[in-house]
């Protein structure tokens, strides 16, 4: 079970950096594909919510609400194909958001650091700095101090870089043999 967190840390990581160079390569470009990517995905939910009220019986399909869900999700399928650069436009707004889902992964983060100091686990530094990485980052990206949005793009681009090395720096050398509880 360990390996598979351990894997998944990694894993995690390396999309991190993968989604931080392709920021700092084109990021109105990759920010219009992947609004794109999602108006697809949530169109063919929202189809396939539709098809699962009509093949339902009345009584579940009342009580499921499919129909309802699946014209929703196609609506907004549909805005984010078709009014993707609103998106770009909202970038500020967005970037708040963006910010405080960092700051609160970095909450967690530190969670998970007390919680090795309490258990009296060791490697508990490699936590502390990833959190610590974290919640910088995220107190950054909400101080806002940046003139446009290329510099926050690029900023948020080698945000995630770095919070993801760290992530894999702390996955990787935290082995579970060593982070036993210190007798």
């Amino acid at each position: 079970m360990k390996s598979t967190s351990k894997l998944v840390s990694i894993l995690l990581a390396v999309c991190e950096v993968i989604i931080g160079v392709l920021l700092l390569i084109d990021p109105v470009s990759f920010t219009n594909a992947i609004l794109r990517v999602l108006g697809a995905i949530l169109i063919i939910m929202g189809v396939v919510s539709a098809v699962q009220y009509f093949r339902a019986s009345p009584v579940r399909a009342a009580a499921g609400k499919g129909l309802a869900r699946g014209c929703v999700e196609i609506a907004l399928g549909v805005f984010c194909i078709v009014k993707s650069g609103w998106f770009l436009t909202m970038f500020p707004v967005l970037t708040i958001l963006y910010g405080i889902v960092t700051l609160v992964s970095g909450f967690a983060k530190l969670q998970w650091t007390v919680d090795m100091l309490r258990m009296k686990m060791r490697k508990w530094g490699l936590a502390a700095l990833s959190s610590v990485v974290t919640i910088l980052c995220a107190l950054v990206i909400l101080a806002n101090p940046f003139a446009s949005a290329a510099v926050l793009w690029v900023f948020i681009g080698v945000a995630l870089i770095v919070e993801a090395i760290a992530d894999f720096i702390a996955a990787i050398l935290m082995r579970p043999e060593e982070n036993e509880i210190i007798g």
